[in-house]
């Protein structure tokens, strides 16, 4: 099982920058794979970005330019930098975790979750 904890969530104002990092731990072995899902109310829970830990990464439309992930494969940690956040950035978000088959990833753990609130 992986056990992953988030932190990084918060209040911002618009064009203003938030970092959400994500710290993986337990059976992390199978785990080649993380990346930040976020859901707004009434919205289904979408992908922002991922990254393999070979380092490739992969944007939703609306974070690329924006929003930059990265990880430390020491740590077992994955980092979403936003920038010029819009209110429209606000919602919940998870990290998560899982495998690559080929193009597909496959994400089987979650974290609990992090607010991230952008005030226009």
């Amino acid at each position: 099982q992986v056990q992953l904890v988030e932190s990084g969530g918060g209040l911002v104002q618009a064009g203003g920058s938030l970092i959400l990092s994500c710290a993986a731990s337990g059976d992390i072995f199978s785990v080649n794979v993380m990346g930040w899902y976020r859901q707004a109310p009434g919205k289904q829970r979408e992908l922002v970005a991922g990254i393999t830990w070979g380092g490739n990464p992969r944007y939703a439309d609306s974070a690329k330019g924006r929003f930059t992930i990265s990880r430390d494969n020491n740590k077992n940690t994955v980092y979403l930098q936003m920038n010029s956040l819009k209110p429209e950035d606000t919602a919940v978000y998870y990290c998560a975790a899982g495998e690559t088959f080929g193009s597909r990833w496959d994400f089987s753990s979650w974290g609990q979750g992090t607010q991230v609130t952008v005030s226009s």
